[in-house]
């Protein structure tokens, strides 16, 4: 040992190598020590069975080990990790019950032999895990409340892509076909703004008040969304049934991919909202008439200060079934550039917004603004690329890559579960829509700010003669009369209840000569003016309670988990069998020696830690009691 002496600091150096302990090595003892107290890791060697040559003497339980502690350490990759590891590899595979730590390449040979059994067994027990244990109290209840009052939980279901660039390679008569390692994993398709060749697909489904993931779904190239859309729902279901939460009551958020007519059969009648991308829909009749009425609402982004009109078009028929779906278009004027969402039509840009959500309690712009809140889901995402990085590769096969990203999935519900541990905050409480004003308290001149309901006319007046209902609303916002004349708009006045009436009338040139005179106005011929016919849009009846979003911080709660990797932590390996002693070897038995298969529980004990090991005595620091005691490290 040297020393060098400074004026107020003496350094000293040694040619001793003594590794550090990995900062994320505490992180790993606690989440391991919850998976161990709450039978998670037994529960994975017993269900998650997958048998093959070439693995020795490992199981699958050793290589989702490696998985845990690799999404929980943040290493950029495996060999960064395994270097990291090496020296700490045996108190480590302590932790999971296990004695030798499994080569990367042993690894590799699994993930790439992995079977969707055994992938499939793995995801039922990672939405079993996180079902069992929810996150908030009975009185402490996120989600969305209505204008009603109704409570809804809310999931976010996105794609995300992952691209890859691959070398160029000469492709010449006299070389073989190049053999590219990616090719089973993905396959061109829409790069987005990533760069790359081809690219690989996956749908998250995300719990939006609480932030858990409830599943990954991953195709190649663009994937086969509506196949993944089928199978969120059937998770999303899942976790109303372990909850006991009506199906009706609850809100799917869609991207735009799925923003077709023939996505509606996959969502098993679940309520949605999301961004319509069949502008077909604007060319309906029924579309029509409704733009060319007054604007049920206007809403103003508040950063940029577009302002969209809002047309809400109840039970439009909508996909091949003709399923009855409620569509809100918002126009605003074009802008120089193209915009990027939307169609452009006679300088105005229409965009389409398809839901289930009901009338009674969500107005035209409380729908709108839902649909942009999903926007949350996209810094979600970024925290997840950030922290874990699920998309990075870590397999060449599709079945490996899948349970990569579980796992990850897995250490961030873990890390959310621990972290309420840690800080148990409420939930938050935010007004995401003020509550409406009576009807009756608006003046004349003013709109409704709830919007209107469906256009009435008047009833029949005398028998024998046409009512306002034999006027039947056009496209092109004229009434066409029964004798196919239009009446053209000319007034609109604001009623003392909020009802808007719009008068239309006809020319007198028309009425004149008009052989059903008799039948359409009072005193028939005698009468001076033209056929009027009134239209009234009444305000809709919506509960007049505000929108309320309650939710727990994105962040907090798992930065709180992370923050072990900042506490000291101490490692102590102490051997309990003699250094002289020889171990004599056992006699094979019959079956071993003629190689006779072995039994899961059999296999499972190859790797078993043995009892006779070296003892191992972790400390771990800024540990807090009640916390300590959920671990399960200590009694209460």
């Amino acid at each position: 040992m040297t020393s060098i002496a400074y004026s107020s600091v003496s350094i000293q150096t040694s040619a001793q190598p003594v590794p550090s302990i990995p900062n994320w090595f505490g992180e790993v003892t606690a989440i391991v020590s919850h998976l161990q107290h709450q039978g998670v890791l037994a529960e994975i060697s017993e269900q998650v069975r997958f048998a093959r040559r070439r693995f020795g003497r490992y199981e699958v339980i050793d290589f989702l080990a490696v998985l845990f502690g690799y999404a929980i350490s943040g290493e950029r990759t495996l060999e960064a990790f395994y270097e990291r590891l090496q020296p700490w590899e045996s108190p480590f595979m302590a932790l999971f019950g296990r004695d030798r730590l499994p080569a990367r390449s042993t690894l590799s040979r699994f993930l790439a032999a992995l079977d969707q059994s055994a992938v499939e067994s793995l995801r039922t027990l990672f939405l079993t895990d996180l079902l069992a244990r929810p996150l908030g109290k009975e009185e402490q209840s996120g989600g969305l409340f209505d204008r009603q009052g109704n409570h809804y939980l809310v999931f976010d279901v996105d794609g995300t892509r992952e691209a890859a660039r691959q070398r160029a390679l000469p492709k010449t008569a006299d070389r073989p076909a190049p053999q590219r390692r990616l090719r089973p994993l993905c396959a061109p398709g829409y790069t987005g703004r990533k760069r790359g060749e081809i690219v690989r697909s996956r749908t998250t489904v995300l719990q939006a008040h609480t932030h858990q993931f409830l599943g990954t779904f991953g195709n190649p190239g663009n994937g086969e969304y509506r196949v993944e859309l089928r199978r969120a729902v059937t998770v999303i279901q899942s976790y109303l049934q372990a909850h006991h939460h009506p199906e009706e009551h609850m809100l799917m958020r869609l991207d735009g991919q799925y923003g077709t007519g023939a996505v509606h059969a996959d969502l098993s009648g679940l309520p949605f909202v999301m961004r319509g991308r069949d502008y077909q829909i604007l060319k309906r009749a029924l579309v029509q008439t409704r733009l060319t009425l007054p604007p049920d609402q206007h809403l103003a982004h508040p950063e940029s200060g577009m302002v969209r009109a809002l047309y809400d078009c109840p039970d439009v028929p909508v996909g091949p079934d003709g399923a009855s779906c409620r569509v809100v278009v918002a126009t605003h004027p074009a802008g120089k550039k193209k915009s990027s969402v939307g169609v452009t039509r006679a300088g105005m840009v229409y965009e389409l917004f398809l839901t289930r959500l009901p009338q009674q309690a969500f107005t035209t712009s409380d729908v709108v603004a839902r649909y942009l809140h999903r926007g949350a889901f996209e810094t979600t995402l970024a925290d997840e690329d950030q922290e874990q990085d699920p998309d990075r590769w870590v397999s060449h096969t599709a079945r490996g890559q899948e349970v990569w990203q579980l796992i990850s999935q897995w250490v961030w519900n873990l890390r959310l579960e621990l972290g309420h541990q840690l800080h148990p905050d409420p939930v938050r409480t935010t007004e995401f829509a003020p509550a409406l004003p009576p009807v009756h308290k608006e003046t004349s001149a003013q709109a409704p700010v709830q919007g209107y309901g469906k256009a009435v006319v008047a009833l029949p007046w005398k028998a024998g003669r046409f009512s306002g209902q034999d006027f039947a609303l056009q496209p092109d916002g004229t009434l066409r009369c029964p004798a196919s004349q239009s009446l053209v708009a000319h007034e609109r006045r604001r009623e003392a209840d909020g009802s808007l009436r719009v008068v239309y009338t006809a020319s007198i040139r028309s009425c004149r000569p008009c052989p059903l005179r008799e039948q359409c106005q009072w005193n028939g011929s005698a009468t001076a003016k033209s056929r009027q016919v009134s239209v009234l849009l009444h305000p809709l009846v919506i509960g007049s309670e505000p929108i309320l979003w309650r939710d727990w911080n994105r962040r907090s709660h798992r930065r709180a988990c992370m923050r072990l990797h900042s506490q000291r932590l101490e490692v102590q390996m102490e051997s309990t069998v003699s250094l002289n002693r020889i171990d004599t070897p056992l006699p094979f038995s019959r079956a071993e020696r003629a190689h006779y298969r072995l039994s899961f529980q059999e296999r499972l004990a190859r790797n078993a830690r043995a009892p006779g090991a070296c003892s191992i005595a972790i400390k771990l620091f800024g540990i807090p009691e009640a916390f300590a005691v959920f671990l399960g490290l200590l009694r209460s």
